[in-house]
C-alpha cells in the first residue's frame, strides 16, 4: 500500500476514529470491520457498530476509502490539509489497483479517465455523485518472483 498520507488535525476527530484511522494507516493490507475491531479490543472497542460509526465519519472525511470488491477499507494515500469535511483530492475519480497475491493497494488517479467519465456522464444527463475504479491483477513486485 502506498505510504499513508498526514491525517486532519489530531482535534478534529474523536478518540476512535483516531485509533481506527491509525490502524488503517498503518496496516500492510486493506482491513474488514471485523479485522479492526479484533485490531482494536486492547482500545476498548467491544462492539462492530463502534467500528462502522467511525468509519462512516472517517469516509465523509475523505480519510478513509472502502473498497468495495473487498468489503474492506483503506486510509486515503492523498495529502489532507484541509481537514474533515474538506474535499481532499480535488477530483471525482479515485481508482486502486489490488493486487490479488499480495494484498497491496495502491490509490491513484487519472485525469484522462475522469475526462472521460464526467464527459459521459454530462452527454447522457447523468448526475455523477462517485467513481471509484478497483482494478484486480497482480503488481509488479509478485511479478518480479
Amino acid at each position: 500500500m502506498a505510504a499513508a498520507a498526514p491525517a486532519a488535525p489530531s482535534h478534529a476527530l474523536t478518540k476512535n476514529q483516531q485509533l481506527v484511522l491509525s490502524a488503517l494507516q498503518n496496516s500492510a493490507a486493506p482491513l474488514s470491520a471485523y479485522s479492526l475491531l479484533d485490531h482494536l479490543r486492547d482500545d476498548g472497542f467491544r462492539a462492530p457498530l463502534q467500528v462502522y460509526r467511525a468509519l462512516e465519519k472517517l469516509i465523509a472525511f475523505g480519510l478513509v476509502h472502502r473498497l468495495e470488491s473487498l468489503n474492506s477499507f483503506v486510509a486515503c494515500s492523498h495529502r489532507h490539509d484541509h481537514g474533515p469535511g474538506s474535499h481532499p483530492h480535488g477530483h471525482g475519480v479515485i481508482a486502486f489497483a489490488i493486487c490479488e497475491r499480495c494484498g497491496r493497494v495502491e490509490e491513484f488517479t487519472d485525469e484522462a479517465v475522469e475526462e472521460r467519465l464526467t464527459g459521459w456522464a454530462g452527454s447522457n444527463g447523468f448526475k455523477l455523485e462517485k467513481t471509484i475504479i478497483e482494478m484486480r491483477g497482480t503488481c509488479a513486485a509478485c511479478l518480479a518472483h
